[in-house]
């Protein structure tokens, strides 16, 4: 279980963006969180995934409570989310070819000699071909460097999916693409999804039960 519990959340010197919010997503469920833009829910996300630290709330994570943000979590649970977010260009490094950025998490963790067999596995599934792994972002679309992206949220197999607009800047095709490869890798090893955007009918058809910022912000079900 993933839960959120009395979240307030915003930035140095400005009033919160989220405040006094909850929400849970069960072991293999997937939650989608819909809402306008601006509304605070990317700030919700980058709580539940660790990257953000709230003024006040909780986050537990399969009965344990956050111990940390950032770099100062504990390993066992950074490695616990895959995170994709909505600009793959904000979210990737320039330098790095496109297999370097897949492997980042895997050098990380001090597991580098895993990288060829998983980068090679990923990029697969998510349809980028060899001579597409040689380039760097500057060099490929944004469609294909969001496969990357999303290769890269995978690669340490976690238990818990954060994809914040993670199709909001893709055509309708990559996105089914991208979607339907979240979709197996859930099946495959029963992940968590929280699931954050603005499009309606895309949530509903991906998720098990959607929630409207609304809904937590007036103290409406979770």
């Amino acid at each position: 279980m993933l839960e959120l519990a009395d979240i307030t959340a915003g930035y140095e010197r400005r009033k919160p963006v989220v405040s006094g919010v909850s929400l849970s997503v069960a072991a293999g469920e997937a939650i989608g969180l819909l809402g306008p833009s601006g509304c605070g829910k990317s700030t919700l996300a980058r709580v539940a995934a660790l990257l953000h630290r709230p003024e006040t709330g909780t986050v537990t994570l399969d009965g344990e409570l956050a111990g940390g943000w950032r770099h100062r979590a504990p390993a066992r649970q950074r490695t616990a989310y895959g995170v994709v977010f909505q600009q793959p260009r904000l979210a990737a490094d320039p330098r790095l070819r496109l297999a370097d950025l897949i492997a980042e998490p895997l050098r990380a963790a001090g597991r580098r000699a895993e990288a060829p067999a998983q980068v090679a596995e990923l990029a697969q599934a998510v349809g980028l071909t060899d001579e597409l792994l040689l380039r760097r972002p500057h060099e490929v679309s944004d469609g294909q460097l969001q496969r990357a992206c999303l290769a890269r949220a995978l690669v340490l197999r976690p238990r818990w999916l954060i994809c914040d607009e993670m199709t909001a800047m893709l055509d309708a095709s990559t996105t089914a693409a991208l979607v339907a490869v979240v979709e197996t890798y859930r099946a495959e090893s029963g992940a968590g999804l929280l699931a954050v955007g603005h499009d309606r009918t895309l949530l509903e058809r991906w998720c098990d039960r959607t929630v409207h910022w609304d809904e937590l912000t007036c103290g409406g079900p979770a």
